[in-house]
């Protein structure tokens, strides 16, 4: 499957081209970079091989040591949230700064985006926050995809 480079395109009228945000973060742009933020961007929720499976589709042979360097970097930037929802290996998404929450699937360990629990960043209030100033909640909804709970509402019809 080959992907689309969108490297010189904003996704969004809001958006800079992905060479202009390495540069405002005070990053080297290089190919492995701009290819990396693209297949984050482009990607849902992908784990380190999927993204550079990704990454290799768009700039040719790419180490895998490359590929965790710049996400480790782009992470550090803002350019890329990691998530790593318990039991899973990390994940990395291109949206970011809206601390936005996951539903993850306990079967076959899909991650969908759901908006914040209620107003705005951290969401949620502790009974506590032993004076800390807060800034950001991390909610893991966990469940059954759409998909699972029809295989499970079928396999258990079927008995």
């Amino acid at each position: 499957m080959a992907i689309v480079s969108t490297s010189e395109t904003p996704n969004t009228a809001d958006e800079l081209p992905p060479a202009d945000e390495l540069r405002r973060a005070g990053l080297r742009v290089t190919a492995v970079r701009v290819a990396l933020l693209d297949t984050v961007r482009d990607g849902d929720h992908l784990g380190v091989e999927g993204v550079a499976e990704g990454v290799r589709d768009r700039v040719g042979h790419v180490s895998l040591q490359a590929v965790y360097e710049a996400l480790h970097a782009l992470t550090a930037a803002g350019l890329v949230r990691r998530i790593e929802p318990a039991g899973g290996s990390p994940r990395f998404e291109g949206r970011v700064g809206d601390n936005h929450h996951h539903l993850v699937c306990r079967s076959c360990g899909a991650v969908a985006d759901v908006d914040c629990a209620v107003g705005e960043a951290p969401c949620l209030t502790p009974a506590d926050d032993r004076g800390f100033t807060l800034d950001e909640a991390e909610v893991i909804y966990w469940g059954l995809c759409a998909d699972c709970s029809a295989r499970s509402t079928s396999s258990t019809s079927l008995t």
